[in-house]
């Protein structure tokens, strides 16, 4: 009778170690949960889109935080992802000996990674108490803006966002870190 998979689950110090001695170099892996999950490959579309959003946020981000593109975040012992963009306070000399803990707002641009990025990202980003988190939806064309992280038994990581609201051109939207900026949805959609 075969022995059922034993997996490992990592931990971030031991993944940051791995990534350090070059373990990694070159892969697209984040440590999502524990487990090592190769990122999704990011076409001309994904990094165009990605691209427009760097653009439309970084005017209304205050000095005092940083736009940070495809970086760690560490949000927990066991989950280090790298959100498309985050905004996280502080200078970028401030995170030379280690990523920031917990960006005020996360970015994913999804398209063949959409559900992946409600359900498990979701949940992630909800269990490290992140507020805002925007899914740039490339697949139907609006802004996912989820907010107000609470525990769900049944979510991935135990914890979901209890407010999704879907946005389309011509709405506007503003951070909640920064409610006095406001973007245009239609700058966020490629």
């Amino acid at each position: 009778m075969p022995s059922p998979l034993t997996l490992k689950r990592w931990q971030r110090v031991e993944y940051e170690r791995l990534v350090e001695l070059g373990a990694f170099q070159g892969e697209p892996i984040e440590l999502i949960g524990g487990q090592l999950v190769v990122a999704e490959p990011h076409g001309a579309y994904h990094a165009s889109a990605l691209t427009k959003v760097d653009y439309a946020l970084r005017p209304i981000v205050p000095p005092g935080w940083i736009v940070r593109l495809q970086a760690p975040v560490s949000l927990d012992a066991d989950s280090e992802p790298e959100p498309d963009l985050a905004v996280v306070p502080g200078r970028p000399g401030d995170y030379r000996a280690s990523h920031p803990a917990l960006p005020v707002l996360a970015v994913e641009v999804a398209d063949s990674s959409l559900d992946f990025d409600r359900t498990h990202k979701g949940g992630l980003y909800a269990r490290a108490q992140v507020p805002d988190y925007w899914i740039v939806n490339l697949v139907e064309g609006v802004l996912e803006v989820c907010r107000d992280p609470a525990p769900d038994p049944a979510a991935p990581f135990g914890w979901r966002y209890g407010s999704v609201t879907r946005l389309a051109p011509p709405a506007t939207v503003s951070p909640l870190a920064f409610p006095a900026g406001r973007v245009a949805v239609a700058a966020l959609l490629p």
